[in-house]
């Protein structure tokens, strides 16, 4: 048939099965992937920490990181609104800053970035790919990397 699209064979080199039986069809098979990283920003990765703490694995099987910029409301200064952060959410960071040691996964603290630039500046490459918890991420597809 025809060629495949950019995303598709991105997604092909990811199966967690290459040698499945038949390729899968477009809007009815179920593809189980292999992605090259992991990134979440802090709103959500609490959930997600808490769910793999509980499969009792010592480490994340691929590389992951966290990115603290959610939880900081712009209201007067980047310094003040992260300083008011730090305040308004210890806890929270506190959690991931402690489970990203533990389990052996990065951690961008409060103030070092948003999380779809720094996925852009350290981790996006042509070829790769990465699921993230932020709706902006899949920007890196300029890049030519498929984000889901």
């Amino acid at each position: 048939g025809r060629p495949l699209t950019l995303a598709e064979k991105i997604l092909y080199s990811h199966l967690a099965d290459p040698q499945g039986t038949e390729l899968p069809e477009r809007g009815v098979s179920y593809l189980k992937l292999q992605p090259d990283r992991v990134a979440m920003q802090d709103a959500s990765a609490q959930m997600a920490l808490l769910q793999f703490m509980l499969s009792g694995l010592p480490t994340t099987a691929v590389p992951t990181s966290i990115h603290c910029d959610h939880l900081i409301e712009a209201q007067h200064s980047a310094d003040r609104d992260v300083a008011q952060a730090l305040i308004t959410n210890r806890e929270i960071f506190e959690f991931l800053q402690s489970a990203a040691e533990k389990y052996g996964i990065e951690f961008w603290k409060p103030g070092s970035g948003i999380i779809h630039q720094i996925v852009l500046e350290n981790y996006a490459a042509p070829g790769t790919l990465m699921l993230g918890t932020d709706s902006h991420t899949p920007n890196a597809g300029g890049l030519g990397m498929s984000i889901a």
